[in-house]
This record gives C-alpha cells, sequence and structure tokens, in this order.
C-alpha cells in the first residue's frame, strides 16, 4: 500500500502551480479531496468529462506533483492527493513564480464567485430550516502582519472540526450536506511598503457605513 499522504504540501515552483490553472485540474483535484481517491473513469461520471480527458488532466496533476497512484482496483487505476492539504507560496526571488500563483488565484477566485452567483440564483426560496446557513459577507479592519497571519491560520483550520465526512460516508450526521468555504484576507495596499517609504495614512474604515 502506499503511504498515508502528508498532511501539507507547498508549492512555488511556477510550473507546478501553472498546472492548476484549468478549470477541469481544478475540478477533478476537488473531487479527489472530497472522496479521497478515484478513477479516471469515476471522475467522468462525476464530471460530466470524457475518461480520455480526465485521464490526460490526472496525469499532469500527476506529473506536477499534486496527486499521485493508490492502490491497484482491478484494472482500474485509482488517483489520491499527495497531501491533505495545498498551499501555494510565491517566490518572491522569483517573478515567475508570483504571475502564476496570481494566475491560479483569479482563477480560483471567478469560479467560486461564479458558483455563489448560480446558487443564489437557482435557490431564491430555501428548504425548510436552511434559512440562516447561507451569507457573503464582507468586512474592513485594521491589523498587524502578525495578527492577519494569525486570522489566514485561523480561517484554514476553520473546516477542521468535520474531518473524515467526506471519505467516511458513515461519519456524517442525519441531515449532513456538502457545504463550501470560499474566503479571503489580504492587506489594501502594501505599495508604500514595497517602496521603503513610511506607510500613508488611510481613511478610518470607522467612519464609513459597516460594509457587512
Amino acid at each position: 500500500m502506499p503511504p498515508a499522504p502528508r498532511d501539507r504540501l507547498v508549492v512555488s515552483d511556477p510550473a507546478r502551480v501553472r498546472a492548476l490553472a484549468h478549470p477541469v485540474r481544478l475540478d477533478l483535484l476537488a473531487l479527489l479531496d472530497e472522496r479521497g481517491r478515484a478513477t479516471a473513469t469515476e471522475c467522468a461520471q462525476a464530471l460530466g468529462e470524457t475518461v480520455a480527458n480526465c485521464s490526460f488532466h490526472l496525469r499532469t496533476l500527476a506529473k506536477a506533483g499534486f496527486i499521485e497512484p493508490d492502490a491497484a482496483q482491478g484494472r482500474e487505476k485509482p488517483w489520491r492527493p499527495v497531501a491533505k492539504e495545498r498551499t501555494l507560496e510565491p517566490d518572491d526571488a522569483d517573478p515567475a513564480s508570483t504571475r502564476a500563483l496570481t494566475e491560479v488565484a483569479a482563477l480560483a477566485m471567478l469560479r467560486e464567485v461564479e458558483r455563489v452567483r448560480t446558487f443564489l440564483d437557482t435557490h431564491p426560496v430555501r428548504p425548510p430550516g436552511w434559512h440562516d446557513t447561507i451569507t457573503v459577507n464582507t468586512s474592513a479592519f485594521w491589523a498587524t502582519a502578525d495578527e492577519m497571519r494569525a486570522l489566514v491560520l485561523e480561517i484554514r483550520h476553520l473546516t477542521d472540526r468535520f474531518d473524515g465526512r467526506a471519505a467516511d460516508p458513515s461519519t456524517r450526521p442525519e441531515g449532513a450536506r456538502l457545504g463550501r468555504l470560499f474566503a479571503t484576507v489580504n492587506p489594501d495596499d502594501l505599495s508604500d511598503l514595497l517602496d521603503g517609504a513610511a506607510p500613508a495614512p488611510r481613511p478610518d474604515p470607522s467612519a464609513a457605513p459597516d460594509p457587512r
């Protein structure tokens, strides 16, 4: 049996990062994250793609080091994520790394925004008991780099309490549905720090209406 997936994979290499800049590959990776393992045939059935197309993109993800073969399943070859968690980190010494990460992040955000918009359009009426389970929230706040870094880590682990439920349906409470979390944290502007100048004064957000 292959060794258990590592806890976290950190990727900065621009060629590997760009391997994610394709909607089918993002879908495949999300599906493998959810199921734990799947064959190209199972992926094709779940995504409405051809087996040949899924096989090609799965091999591309494997070449980039995001997935790997799992134990054989008859004549089919299942794939699984290399790690339980992935982090794309730009290499400040390599501008290509930052450009690749920006490309993938933009694609991922656009897809999530479209997913949320589609959900809201197709669910104008909420089922009983699910009225307070949906939110689109924005907020502005003042924080140091350390405080913002801590917030990023907090958000990263918000869903840890649900670990294991995707791979083992028996662990899901009655009535559980697949949920999605989409969150971003970013400083408003860092250009003055990059230029070596003192931070410029900025408007007080408390003076404006709460964007939430």
